[in-house]
Order: C-alpha cells, then sequence, then structure tokens
C-alpha cells in the first residue's frame, strides 16, 4: 500500500491521534451500502441545467465542464459526465430519462464509430486549381495563431438535389450555413460565398480553405469580389480541413443525410448556427465559439486602433 494513502486515510479520519479504525471501518461500509441515491434524482436544479444542455444538443462532457465554469462556487451543481451517461443509458428508470423521453439519444444517434473510407483513385485535373493548392497556403494558417481563415464545404441533401454551405472558422469554431435548396451551380455558390464573406468585418476573413469540388469552378471570380485567399486541398484528403470535416459532423445532427434540406423552414438552418456557436466546446477551454470569435474580434479592433493612432 502507497504510503500517500495511508496518509490520507488518517487525514479523514481526523489525524494520528483521533483517528478510529473501526469507525472508519463503519464509515466505509455506509458509503458502499447499495442502492445510492442518484445526484440527478435528488437536485432539481442540476437536473434542470443537465437537461437544457442536451436539449441544445451539448455533449454531456460539454454540460459537465460548462456547469463547472459557470457555477465555480455552487458543489451542488457539478456532475461528471460520466454520471450523465449513466442516467441516461445504464440507469434507464431514472428522473433524467423520463424528463428526456423515451427515445432520447445521443448527438450522434450512433453506438460506434464508423471506420473511414479508403482512399478512392486521383481525379481529374481542373483548370480553376492553378496555383491554388494548400502547399501554397501560408503558416499562420495551419497553426490557428492568426485568426480570419476559414474551411468550407458544400454539404449534400436527398439525391444531391439540394445543397447547404458550411463555413467554420479555424480558430474559434464559428459556423455559418447557407442553404441552397433550387441550385448548387458553381454560379449560385460563388454568389451565395459572396455575401457570407462581405458580411465579415474584414479582419476576420483571410482566407478560404475548399476541396477539389467542381462547385468552386468560379473561384476566379469569386476572389475579385471578396479580396480573399483560396486554397484547395489535395485530392481526397479531407484531413486538411479537418476542421470543416468534423464541423459537418456535428451539422449532420441537424439535418441527417438523405433528407431533402427543402423540407425545412430557413429558420431551421438559423436555429442550427446558432445552436452550434453557442455550444461549448473542449477545444476552447469550454467557452462558446461566438465567445472566442467575438474576444478575438475585439482584439484585432483593439490593435487596429493603437496601430491607426500611433
Amino acid at each position: 500500500m502507497a504510503v500517500s494513502t495511508v496518509s490520507r486515510e488518517v487525514a479523514a479520519g481526523g489525524g494520528r491521534q483521533a483517528y478510529d479504525p473501526q469507525a472508519r471501518h463503519a464509515q466505509a461500509r455506509a458509503a458502499r451500502a447499495r442502492p445510492k441515491a442518484r445526484v440527478l434524482d435528488s437536485n432539481d436544479q442540476l437536473r434542470a441545467l443537465v437537461v437544457q444542455g442536451l436539449r441544445q444538443r451539448w455533449s454531456p462532457q460539454q454540460i459537465s465542464r460548462r456547469l463547472a465554469a459557470d457555477h465555480p462556487e455552487r458543489d451542488d451543481l457539478r456532475v461528471s459526465h460520466e454520471t450523465i451517461y449513466q442516467s441516461l443509458y445504464v440507469q434507464g428508470r431514472g428522473t433524467l430519462r423520463a424528463q428526456l423521453g423515451r427515445h432520447y439519444r445521443l448527438r450522434t444517434g450512433r453506438s460506434r464509430r464508423v471506420p473511414r473510407s479508403a482512399l478512392a483513385g486521383p481525379l481529374a485535373s481542373r483548370p480553376w486549381l492553378a496555383d491554388a493548392r494548400i502547399s501554397t497556403r501560408p503558416a499562420q494558417v495551419a497553426d490557428r495563431a492568426v485568426p480570419g481563415h476559414w474551411e468550407g464545404d458544400l454539404v449534400m441533401g436527398a439525391g444531391n438535389r439540394t445543397a447547404m454551405i458550411t463555413l467554420v472558422e479555424r480558430t474559434t469554431r464559428l459556423v455559418l450555413i447557407a442553404p441552397l435548396l433550387t441550385d448548387h451551380t458553381a454560379t449560385t455558390v460563388a454568389t451565395v460565398l459572396e455575401t457570407m464573406i462581405k458580411g465579415l468585418p474584414r479582419s476576420m476573413a483571410r482566407s478560404l480553405t475548399w476541396d477539389q469540388g467542381g462547385e468552386m469552378a468560379q473561384v476566379a471570380r469569386f476572389r475579385t469580389a471578396t479580396n480573399l485567399e483560396v486554397y484547395f486541398c489535395d485530392p481526397h484528403s479531407p484531413w486538411q480541413r479537418g476542421t470543416n470535416e468534423n464541423t459537418n459532423g456535428l451539422i449532420r445532427e441537424f439535418f441527417p443525410k438523405g433528407t431533402d434540406l427543402s423540407t425545412y423552414p430557413l429558420h431551421a438552418f438559423e436555429q442550427a448556427q446558432h445552436l452550434l456557436n453557442t455550444r461549448p466546446r473542449q477545444t476552447l477551454d469550454w467557452a462558446t465559439p461566438a465567445e472566442a470569435f467575438n474576444r478575438l474580434l475585439q482584439k484585432t479592433e483593439h490593435d487596429t486602433t493603437i496601430a491607426l493612432t500611433t
């Protein structure tokens, strides 16, 4: 037995002089008694906060970490992500499960990971890729130190009849979603992308990384209109825009594969964007993308003001 284990036990029992082994043994037996009251069944306020997070499609880990950040002085409002999982799945008759309904599932809707597919063969050359390969992208994009670098993709609906443009900012993970419910030709994609980029502060729009899809055939026009640098990934290399790939997986929680996107009202896309941008993220130290984006935007504007006045 480790010395530290003995020391902790003696300290918990009141110290060397007050330690009573019989009393500590009785306490240990009482603590092991089952069944024990579950914290999410006995604490109404904590359970309500957990339910609120789950309904916003936060993961149990995001809920756990955000509770600790939002209520640092409230030990009674702490719960581990494992406890939430246990309440949902193992302890299926608990109060939390009852509040969420019988058919609640995790955001992914899967019980295990889906393996990556093997790489396919080479694609034919596309003229708009000239001088815009990802190998020419500046190093500052890769290290995420400078905000304003985006990754994008076209996410398709059922039968490839409808689509949506998804953009994610690499540093803050802020998400932008634009539905394309009538067509997704290169001209339409360039027009909608132009509107999305022009709606951003200039300091937060520096570059865009995309795959080699034909929807970007009008990239020259888009570059001229936005003054934004565009870089294309290597063939069959989705990890080169991994932030966007991960974000598209999150977006599919709201719009599953095989669904007709035209059946969704426009506010459904706005709501999905809002929920993703207000969801705490582990990679942001449990801040939300909106919080991180606004914080960096304020800093950038402040630094620009100082530069202009000196």
